[in-house]
């Protein structure tokens, strides 16, 4: 690849240098900005995959390589060194072709402050000053409980005073309201120490990381040491924070009743994002949750991405579990954990809980999105149908054919268009068989596709993207038929959408597609198909009651067409026309065609 590469000497002379050690990478481009930053095991044979022929490399990392002007090269001990370095340099360089976090300034951070006596508050915009931030949190319901508990299991300031030793010492402050209703200890006046109001702040950063059971522990031990130098007021107060403890614990979802204490991970991705879920599970309950909106740029696999998101997550919660349960191998080792792939079981429970989340919080970032651009979800699915049935263009003009046959009497056919996903009734059409005799399914949809095509070809139309046949494989071949008459197969997809089992069926191929019943492309195509047998139903219906009125109630002598077309209209059928009263019939078409219609009821029914 090196060949013709706008800096290929200088690339070239520096390739030979890099060593083979584990490390970060960085690419920059010809005004001497950073593009892309990239972790190793070797850094050697890494670099120089991006600038190899025989790498197969992507159309999107194949132009990033091209503006490559430097590399530079950050040597460390071990692979998890160099995913941790990468990490950091992602979120301070922000380069252009690395992925892109997407939630930091969505949501809301718990922020423990830096400065003596730390409060503890909520912002959506983090400042780097050196105080630690946790989160962000999707749900505001879960911090404000997360942020109860705290208030109650450790009284603490929530005003901004500047609490130094000197300024408490001197006297010039004095408690506040939040002192005499209990919710702070007035270190303020020196009725707190620093260093219990520290110690203090380390518990409550292990609630924030999920780690409750190591703090009921600590706190049933206490509760006994005063309860056995007979304190027991102080106990109580302690076990008033257990139950606290567990209160908060039992509503989180309890997804096994075996002692799990792990960090779960699962992906879901496509061509553009990753979503990846994090669970903190304490005693096999679910005592955090976190998805991560990852936004792709290089077509990034997901076993790195789910690495990538591990590192950032257990650093970002500050998690320290010992294991870690994923759904496959996403090709790290962390020192002293374990990472489990689970196939069925708790632990198997747990990861499908984690994909459920993900995937909620998936389709509530595209329906938000929708709100914003409307248009966006049509899109969106007429991407996904794309995709679906391996189209080489976008559908945004799709047409549907439906014959009506009832009963084998009066054979017409339908067809109706729709325009980025919506219906263009003014373009539906219908059609009445002309040249098959008898109830033919197949020969007619033969006739209807090539009379449609024809037309618009010789008319200069657009022609559409998708064509859906309802039927199985044999009215596919039909309309196929009529296609290559055209000299139109292949310019256009045709597929068959079959009743029975909703399965999609393409030319030349005798096993069906089986879509998801809940996909957007099925869903889609079964609105057309549905449309189109609704629009013929109907033309069906206009056509037999025509001749209806043709053959039965003209017959009636003195009964013209515009008098059968009122009482059908009045009565609804022949058969209420023959079951109403003399006086009902004399106020809807007057005295003497009412006897005329009264007598031959008479006679056929003699």
């Amino acid at each position: 690849m090196l060949e013709g590469h706008p800096f290929a000497e200088k690339i070239g002379a520096l390739l030979k240098t890099i060593p083979t050690n584990p490390g970060v990478y960085q690419f920059y481009d010809e005004k001497g900005e950073i593009i892309y930053i990239g972790k190793a095991r070797n850094l050697k044979k890494r670099v120089s995959s991006y600038f190899s022929k025989d790498s197969g490399v992507s159309a999107k990392v194949w132009v990033m390589a091209r503006k490559v002007a430097d590399i530079k090269v950050i040597v460390v001990k071990t692979e998890i060194d160099a995913l941790l370095l990468e990490n950091n340099l992602i979120k301070e360089h922000q380069p252009r072709y690395n992925i892109n976090l997407k939630d930091d300034k969505t949501y809301p951070w718990l922020c423990i402050k830096n400065e003596p006596f730390p409060r503890i508050f909520t912002t959506r915009n983090p400042v780097k000053d050196g105080s630690k931030y946790y989160g962000p949190y999707a749900s505001g319901k879960v911090l404000k409980n997360l942020l109860d508990l705290i208030r109650h299991l450790y009284p603490r300031r929530t005003c901004n005073l500047n609490l130094t030793l000197k300024n408490i010492s001197s006297g010039k402050f004095k408690p506040c309201l939040e002192y005499h209703i209990g919710n702070c200890k007035a270190p303020c006046i020196g009725l707190q120490s620093e260093e219990e109001y520290n110690a203090n702040v380390g518990a409550i950063r292990e609630v924030i990381r999920g780690n409750l059971g190591g703090i009921m522990a600590r706190l049933k031990q206490q509760m006994m040491e005063h309860a056995e130098k007979l304190e027991f007021e102080e106990a109580q107060r302690i076990k008033e924070k257990i139950e606290l403890l567990q209160a908060y614990q039992s509503k989180s979802p309890v997804i096994s009743q075996a002692s799990i204490q792990a960090d779960v991970f699962t992906i879901i991705s496509d061509e553009k994002d990753a979503y990846i879920n994090f669970l903190k599970v304490s005693d096999g309950a679910v005592v955090q949750s976190h998805t991560l909106h990852i936004r792709k740029k290089l077509g990034e696999s997901d076993e790195d991405l789910l690495a990538f998101g591990i590192m950032e997550l257990r650093l970002r919660f500050e998690s320290d579990s010992q294991e870690i349960i994923v759904p496959f191998n996403p090709g790290i080792e962390l020192e002293g954990v374990t990472i489990t792939v689970p196939q069925k079981g708790d632990k198997k429970q747990l990861l499908s809980f984690s994909q459920g989340n993900a995937e909620y919080f998936r389709q509530e970032r595209l329906r938000q999105a929708e709100l914003v651009d409307p248009e966006r979800h049509t899109r969106r699915i007429l991407k996904q149908v794309m995709y679906d049935l391996r189209m080489p263009v976008l559908p945004t003009h799709i047409e549907c054919f439906d014959n009506s046959n009832l009963q084998g009497s009066h054979p017409v056919a339908a067809m109706v268009v729709f325009r980025n996903g919506k219906p263009s009734k003014s373009e539906y059409r219908h059609y009445n068989i002309k040249t098959v005799e008898g109830p033919n399914d197949f020969a007619s949809m033969e006739e209807i596709v090539y009379r449609r095509y024809y037309r618009l070809l010789e008319e200069g139309k657009d022609l559409p993207q998708l064509i859906v046949i309802d039927g199985g494989k044999g009215q596919l071949s039909s309309a196929l038929s009529s296609l290559e008459k055209l000299d139109l197969r292949g310019k256009i997809t045709i597929v068959g959408i079959a009743k029975r089992l909703e399965e999609i069926y393409f030319p030349g191929d005798s096993l069906p597609l089986y879509l998801d019943k809940k996909s957007e492309t099925l869903r889609l195509i079964q609105q057309i198909r549905d449309e189109a047998h609704r629009f013929g139903i109907t033309h069906h219906r206009k056509k037999r009651q025509k001749n209806l009125i043709k053959t039965e109630l003209t017959n009636i002598p003195g009964v013209g067409k515009i008098t059968a077309q009122k009482l059908l209209q009045i009565f609804g059928s022949v058969k209420k026309i023959k079951e109403a009263t003399p006086e009902a019939l004399e106020n809807a078409v007057g005295k003497a065609r009412a006897r005329l219609i009264l007598d031959w009821i008479q006679i056929n029914q003699s």
